[in-house]
């Protein structure tokens, strides 16, 4: 039995990102897992996207709250869209302001190689459920998968690991009995985790 935090990063609950996160949390239940789940859609982020970061930053409550839940969790599950190749810009302000300095991971004196850090969120583990547009294997072989490389460097920096990846897609030129399917895979996926 996990505690896992479900992420959605997707600002429409209309998306087919919800439908997925609500079969995955479904699935993960019925294995007797505890979740909780956060919309980014729910948090005022959009005030960060030009912040200044320094070591005085007092992060509002509900941000304690979600870093409060992330220490909690034994897994984080990011669901999003796969937009212009990467994450939404939503979920990369999330990182910047709540994986934070002091929480996330602690830097140290440095190095004659450069920067060293205590990574702070170690023992948990993370998966990241993506639509797209394009086939994944076009995403993965052709662009180069960068959004799943931004997703694991900065939760690997952080100590978070293994993270495994599930991808959609193409979703706008598929059929009612593709998504079934897609939606029977994700609940499968929350069962065994």
């Amino acid at each position: 039995m996990k505690n896992i935090l479900v992420i959605n990063a997707h600002t429409n609950e209309n998306s087919f990102c919800f439908a997925l996160s609500n079969n995955y949390i479904k699935g993960a239940k019925k294995s007797g897992n505890k979740i909780k789940t956060l919309n980014l859609k729910d948090l005022d982020l959009e005030k960060f996207v030009k912040h200044i970061h320094d070591s005085k930053t007092q992060l509002p409550e509900d941000l304690q709250e979600v870093q409060k839940n992330i220490t909690w969790s034994d897994h984080l599950v990011f669901v999003y869209p796969t937009w212009w190749a990467t994450p939404p810009a939503l979920l990369k302000v999330f990182f910047e302001m709540v994986f934070s300095s002091g929480f996330a991971f602690n830097y140290k004196s440095p190095s004659n190689f450069g920067p060293r850090w205590d990574k702070l969120l170690i023992n948990k583990t993370a998966r990241i459920i993506s639509t797209m547009d394009s086939p994944p294997l076009f995403y993965k072989l052709v662009i180069g998968d960068p959004g799943y490389k931004m997703m694991k460097d900065i939760l690997n920096f952080c100590g978070i690991k293994p993270v495994k990846k599930n991808y959609f897609g193409s979703v706008k030129v598929s059929d009612s009995l593709t998504r079934k399917t897609w939606l029977e895979k994700i609940n499968k996926v929350g069962l065994n985790e």
